[in-house]
């Protein structure tokens, strides 16, 4: 695997660096050599922050975990995605897609746990056009950490959604 290393109000260090090669080349079996794996650390007052991102073909794998101990939160992020390539293994395999990004030897793996997808409850709800601050304002009242909508400008569906500082964010479709 190839690292790209990245430092957001701190100087990554020779040792946080091979921090990172130790934990993650457990993941080395996973994954062919020349995947790529990108780590930002960050630093915002006693949190630290390990973010990991692994683009695939079709997919990214993504994990961001937050301590106090950057090297506890490289540790987190590192299950993180081991739990996740997992998932994800059992869904491409069930389905008869393979990826060049896995091994062929994690491909041939005895999947030993099939996960299904149960949905418990399905709402329908009509779309009404209305601009992004409306959008928030709703969301707001309804006391949810997303809303779906019409944007009023493009008349397409958009979702709003609350982030973990409590700022806002938007998904537009790109088509």
């Amino acid at each position: 695997m190839r690292y790209i290393i990245y430092g957001k109000n701190l100087e990554v260090s020779e040792s946080l660096k091979q921090a990172i090669h130790d934990k993650f080349e457990k993941l080395n079996k996973f994954f062919a050599p020349d995947t790529e794996v990108q780590v930002t650390l960050s630093v915002e007052r006693e949190n630290q922050t390990v973010e990991a991102t692994i683009p695939m073909k079709r997919n990214i794998l993504r994990a961001e975990q937050t301590s106090t101990d950057m090297y506890a939160s490289i540790d987190m992020a590192v299950d993180v995605l081991e739990r996740m390539i997992r998932k994800y293994k059992t869904k491409i395999s069930s389905h008869g897609k393979g990826s060049g990004t896995f091994t062929e030897a994690f491909m041939e793996e005895e999947i030993d746990n099939h996960e299904t997808v149960t949905i418990t409850r399905s709402k329908r709800f009509a779309i009404k056009p209305m601009d992004v601050e409306e959008a928030c304002v709703q969301m707001e009242l309804l006391g949810h950490s997303f809303f779906v909508f019409r944007n009023a400008d493009t008349f397409e569906v958009n979702v709003v959604y609350k982030r973990k500082d409590k700022t806002y964010g938007l998904i537009e479709p790109e088509f």
